[in-house]
């Protein structure tokens, strides 16, 4: 399998995931404060949202990659 087959696989499972999932949410220290020995920390919670055109677009190239591989 060469590099071109595997990175349209890839856009294509990342264009399907993207779709099925819709998006991501992570955790980030945002403030830190050290007052004595009390240490104060704000952790915030961050959302991605990826949007349907994105994944529908990864899925698009990720076809068009294959069937151009697969021609030569």
């Amino acid at each position: 399998m060469n590099a071109i087959r595997i990175a349209a696989i890839a856009l294509i499972i990342a264009g399907v995931l993207g779709l099925a999932y819709g998006g991501f949410s992570y955790t980030k220290e945002t403030q830190h404060a050290s007052i004595g020995p009390l240490e104060l920390t704000v952790q915030d919670r961050q959302t991605v949202n990826i949007p349907v055109w994105a994944g529908v677009a990864a899925i698009v190239a990720g076809g068009l990659l294959l069937f151009v591989s697969k021609k030569s």
